[in-house]
């Protein structure tokens, strides 16, 4: 094999030059004529169906969408979980806060106790937003760089 690399996306283009049919290709390369037509929509195809193709057109073939779609799951995940260890963190504050006000309702005195765990909590949350929200990423970055140099 050549180290030529394609998109999945350009199978079809490829079957086409050569003048080839999707039954052709199927007959050439040992997968499923259904197979070639999913994969020639756009859709998954298995390793094995991959190799298959790679080795009937000589090349290798590299399913980019499919990374980018890894990445994008990945990072959707990763964000999912930040905004439930917020939500976690947020919770335990406020249970740990009830005894507190309870206490300082019943006793003007305790206002000052509640008020000091409060402050506490709320620099907590303050700074694992910060960390896990990324507030002053690349994105706020960019903008701050275009905004200064006047870039559009």
């Amino acid at each position: 094999m050549n180290l030529n690399t394609i998109s999945l996306r350009d199978l079809k283009k490829m079957r086409l030059e050569r003048h080839w049919s999707q039954d052709q290709l199927a007959e050439m390369s040992g997968v499923s004529i259904r197979t070639i037509q999913r994969i020639e929509n756009g859709e998954n195809a298995g390793f094995e169906s991959l190799k298959s193709l790679a080795a009937v057109f000589d090349i290798n073939i590299a399913d980019s969408k499919k990374k980018e779609e890894m990445e994008a799951i990945r990072k959707e995940e990763e964000y999912v979980q930040n905004v439930k260890g917020f939500y976690k963190l947020f919770a335990i504050a406020v249970l740990s806060l009830a005894v507190p006000f309870i206490i300082a309702i019943n006793d003007s005195s305790n206002w000052i106790v509640f008020l000091w765990i409060l402050l506490s909590w709320a620099v907590l949350l303050g700074v694992y937003s910060l960390n896990v929200f990324d507030l002053f990423g690349e994105e706020w970055k960019r903008r701050i760089i275009n905004k200064k140099f006047k870039k559009k």
